[in-house]
């Protein structure tokens, strides 16, 4: 058994004396572990780096096997990221999330979020609101979707204000404001089709939303505690002032959800 593909660096692990386990998110086979002989080595280490992309031939006798890893260098993120917090933060919790992902379960639209946000983590005019937005995504390619196209009390389409914590389903302004202190708000940015302007308190509370449904249906069940990376990256998105987001350029299909 062997393929090439694609992947950004989401953990390692050291084996043996020399070697390492790699764990990649890969843009055709999904999230994928496989031996790097020589891993640890220096000629590699600065490659093996999380939030690096690189290129791998992976091989094993069968499908079900480890296999190993041959790996040449594509992006090289990490040292650039390397003596800003709030970028280490964003790779700490974007590989947090991708590991929340079935093993070997292709997932082509999430790679290419992650791949874009990889790209803009030193950003914080650009990199919180596309991390709230791959949250979205992510809930959704777990199962767990917010129905967020119309109001669940009307029908109507426009003017949605807010989410109901209960159903997960959007709701209108003027339907929802008698109880507006009990529904989520439903922040403007995240309703537009691409990435769209958005401040440090629409952030803030987009992260919320989101919140809210990964603990209630992904890490609650399955015995997690919202993992520290998220709250520093929050934390870190929140302290960084009334800055404007600025549009970003995604691939097709990187920012649905």
């Amino acid at each position: 058994m062997d393929w090439r593909d694609e992947g950004l660096v989401i953990g390692v692990k050291r084996h043996g004396e020399s070697a390492v386990i790699l764990e990649l998110m890969t843009r055709a086979h999904g999230r994928h572990a496989g031996m790097v002989r020589g891993g640890a080595g220096r000629a590699l280490r600065s490659v093996l780096q999380p939030g690096n992309s690189v290129e791998v031939a992976w091989r094993a006798r069968l499908e079900q096997h480890l296999g190993a890893f041959a790996v040449e260098p594509l992006r090289s993120r990490a040292a650039r990221l390397i003596d800003r917090a709030f970028a280490l933060h964003g790779v700490g919790h974007l590989c947090a999330l991708l590991r929340l992902l079935p093993e070997r379960d292709p997932h082509g639209e999430l790679f290419d979020m992650a791949e874009v946000i990889a790209d803009r983590l030193d950003s914080l005019d650009l990199a919180p609101a596309l991390m709230a937005r791959f949250e979205l995504a992510l809930l959704a390619a777990l199962g767990f979707g917010l129905d967020l196209e119309r109001c669940a009390l009307t029908g109507e389409t426009a003017d949605l204000a807010f989410v109901s914590p209960k159903t997960g389903r959007a709701v209108a302004r003027a339907a929802g404001a008698p109880w507006r202190d009990r529904l989520l708000p439903y922040p403007e940015f995240l309703r537009m089709p691409a990435p769209a302007p958005a401040d440090a308190g629409e952030v803030a509370a987009a992260f919320r939303l989101t919140g809210h449904f990964l603990q209630r249906d992904v890490f609650g069940p399955r015995g997690l505690t919202t993992p520290q990376a998220r709250g520093l990256y929050v934390a870190a998105a929140a302290a960084r002032g009334p800055a404007t987001l600025t549009r970003a350029r995604t691939p097709p299909g990187a920012h649905d959800g």
